[in-house]
């Protein structure tokens, strides 16, 4: 009787949670609008500037803006490892990729203007594409000659001052590991334009919205760990990718311990 009880228990507390999370998507969709449509005519005076100048602006304008969203939807946040960005230096910053959650967490946060690499098809939304667009290099994956076009845009964007944040497992891991398998791009990125590469671990996004279920959001705390750069001078593009994955896998496993 008590273990039919405990199951009981334990069903309405799973489905209860079920409920929740499903219902908290939808105030994170909502909430996520609302203040978007508040930050984009001061994020688009980017625009008016010079590049750079204009990135750092926007960056900053999308770090209020993702705490503001991420404290209405109770996803505390905890960035670490920002002395590892040295002022004078430029970087190529490889985060994994668990989530949805990844891409507010990421670039707003990263110290300094930088843009990501990111699908054109995003671009194409009414209004969210012209916030999207500034803060990306945009890329066709399917079209040989787009990626190539993005990796020298890339170049360029590292060229005048300022950082990139790449993905190298390319879409979100659904693979049980710590990371799934690394593309070259970023790799090849940094050994051509001779700039480091810091890898970056985000934490929980995994738990506040997992892979596998749709519509679901709950509350967790959020992190992003920004590790020491490594070198990408006098070093093959597959051995600094070998190196990275290693880093970043071991690092990973021993946050989730």
């Amino acid at each position: 009787m008590q273990q039919q009880t405990n199951t009981y228990k334990n069903f309405f507390s799973v489905l209860g949670l079920e409920i929740f999370a499903r219902i908290w998507a939808l105030w994170g969709i909502i909430s996520f609008l609302i203040t978007f449509l508040i930050v984009l005519l001061p994020s688009m005076i980017s625009y008016l500037m010079e590049e750079k100048k204009g990135q750092s602006y926007f960056i900053k304008t999308s770090k209020v803006w993702m705490r503001i969203w991420l404290t209405l939807i109770g996803c505390t946040i905890k960035i670490k490892g920002t002395e590892n960005f040295n002022p004078n230096e430029v970087y190529i910053v490889t985060c994994n990729h668990n989530a949805l959650l990844d891409i507010p967490l990421s670039c707003p946060f990263i110290p300094g203007p930088n843009k990501t690499i990111a699908k054109d098809s995003f671009a194409k939304i009414p209004l969210f594409g012209l916030y999207y667009s500034r803060g990306s290099v945009l890329v066709n994956r399917k079209s040989d000659a787009s990626r190539r076009k993005s990796f020298d845009a890339m170049k360029r964007v590292l060229q005048k001052g300022m950082h990139m944040s790449i993905y190298p497992e390319g879409t979100r891991n659904r693979t049980g590991q710590p990371l799934k398998s690394f593309y070259d791009g970023a790799f090849k990125l940094a050994v051509e334009t001779k700039n480091s590469i810091i890898p970056a671990i985000i934490l929980n996004t995994n738990k506040a919205m997992p892979i596998h279920k749709t519509f679901y959001l709950l509350p967790k705390k959020l992190e992003i760990h920004f590790l020491p750069p490594v070198s990408s001078v006098n070093i093959s593009a597959k051995e600094l990718k070998e190196e990275v994955f290693k880093i970043m896998w071991n690092y990973y496993t021993a946050c989730n311990k």
